[in-house]
């Protein structure tokens, strides 16, 4: 249990650590904001013409009497809302790391200097289309698995008494465990760390990995949080990828020496 305020511990280090590097701060602030319009965006269609899809999608219940029509395309309405919002919070990390790429992996390579005892980072030799496309591609394996288990969730969540109280707490920590997978990445991809590998060594210390990701997911369901806790959300996950690879952390990432700030 200990792991679990270990994981905690290092999401609050990563927002210290920001809050000390005003420049890298802002410039880790721009994908989120692009990517909360186009979500934004997704969203409010959805709502707007998800009803009309449904009403398209079920022809069999043209015929069928008042109130049962309504009372069947109303609850299929809110089902595709509901999963639209589920995936939203799935995809929103892998979509920003995808889109503000390079300035995370500046921000990644500064935590990894600072609190490294040599000074030094890590550093990609391959190309950056390289890198985005790996991303990319492992982002989009990862996400078929969190597709996977968020229907079993949704399935489950019929069941009475534990479908509205046990599962959705298992949700939450399956859905920390992605977004810990997603944010690390930047950190292990930049040392050669394949998927397979991450996953084994997320899967090792499982409660590191909720006491970090699970809080960090609650705060995600709240309008607009996820964009300002992404810059400390990769700060934090580089500092728990390193004990996670047996690195050596100097200081907590917050108290360690500044290093120079230098934007993407």
């Amino acid at each position: 249990m200990r792991d679990l305020g270990v994981g905690f511990g290092y999401l609050l280090k990563g927002q210290r650590w920001v809050a000390r590097h005003g420049r890298s701060y802002g410039f880790g602030l721009l994908p989120g904001l692009i990517t909360l319009v186009l979500y934004a965006a997704a969203l409010v269609a959805l709502a707007v013409w998800g009803a009309d899809a449904v009403t398209w999608a079920t022809p069999f219940a043209d015929d069928w009497s008042s109130p049962w029509q309504g009372l069947f395309r109303g609850f299929l309405t809110a089902v595709l809302f509901a999963l639209g919002l589920l995936l939203a919070v799935l995809t929103f990390t892998a979509v920003t790391l995808l889109v503000g790429q390079p300035f995370y992996e500046n921000l990644s390579e500064r935590v990894d200097a600072d609190v490294s005892p040599d000074g030094t980072a890590p550093r990609s030799e391959l190309p950056l289309w390289r890198e985005l496309w790996i991303s990319a591609r492992d982002s989009l394996r990862v996400l078929v698995r969190a597709g996977l288990w968020g229907v079993l969730l949704f399935a489950l969540g019929f069941l009475p008494v534990a479908g509205q109280t046990v599962v959705p707490v298992i949700g939450f920590f399956v859905t920390g465990f992605f977004l810990t997978e997603e944010l690390a990445a930047v950190a292990m991809q930049r040392r050669g760390v394949d998927l397979r590998a991450r996953l084994t060594l997320l899967r090792s210390r499982k409660t590191l990995v909720w006491g970090f990701g699970t809080p960090l997911g609650l705060a995600f369901l709240v309008p607009f949080v996820a964009v300002f806790l992404m810059p400390g959300a990769v700060a934090g996950a580089t500092l728990l990828a390193r004990d996670l690879l047996g690195e050596e952390n100097g200081g907590d990432g917050a108290d360690a020496p500044r290093t120079q700030d230098v934007s993407p």
